[in-house]
């Protein structure tokens, strides 16, 4: 009996992992110091060490690049641990959320993307349902431990939940650049329970029934 060995595929066929995180790691930094307008397929190569062609086998254009890094980074695994509480649960989760936005590139990155969603619908639509999934994950598991524990109201309304977990910190460090210890991050988690004890007890009624 003979056997056959097969050949591994050439040429276009063959993608290295390393070079595909090389990519992603150049057009992170290229973002952040050109912003989504300036950026170019030559830079991005340049700066990754690579050829033009082996961005091209991987991605039609520099929208689909974009639109696959921050498919990358939504799809990242989220810091929900399950800490016994609901306080513990959030300051592990705002603790995460800092460090991130604070971050040189995410700092730079996330306010241009930002901008050009709003002229750019294909990248609008990505950064929305990331957005989207985001929500959604916090508010199945970390909202929904919380009701389970009897820590939050059974009609708890996890879109408003969510807003009020991420909003406050969102705004301080990507909207607003104000410095931010860590330390203040237990006296944030703790603010954040009182509120959504009294403020996300179901959807607010247009009328009052009277």
């Amino acid at each position: 009996m003979t056997t056959e060995k097969r050949r591994a595929p050439a040429g276009a066929a063959v993608l290295r992992g390393e070079i595909t995180t090389a990519i992603r790691a150049a057009v992170m930094q290229e973002l952040a110091e050109v912003g989504y307008g300036r950026l170019s397929i030559e830079a991005v190569a340049r700066r990754a060490g690579v050829s033009k062609t082996a961005i091209y086998r991987r991605w039609r254009s520099k929208l689909d690049l974009v639109l696959d890094m921050v498919s990358a980074v939504a799809g990242r695994n989220l810091p929900l641990l399950d800490t016994g509480s609901l306080l513990s649960d959030l300051e592990i989760l705002l603790h995460v959320m800092a460090r991130a936005l604070r971050h040189r590139l995410a700092s730079q990155i996330i306010p241009d993307l930002l901008a050009e969603a709003a002229r750019n619908p294909q990248i609008g639509e990505k950064l929305q349902q990331a957005l989207d999934d985001y929500q959604q994950a916090v508010g199945r598991i970390l909202i929904g431990r919380a009701v389970e524990r009897g820590e939050l109201a059974p009609d708890t309304d996890t879109r408003a939940a969510v807003d009020l977990i991420v909003g406050p910190l969102y705004w301080r460090l990507a909207i607003a650049r104000a410095p931010m210890s860590m330390d203040e991050v237990p006296r944030l988690a703790t603010a954040i329970v009182a509120a959504l004890r009294v403020a996300c007890l179901g959807p607010v009624r247009d009328e009052v029934e009277v």
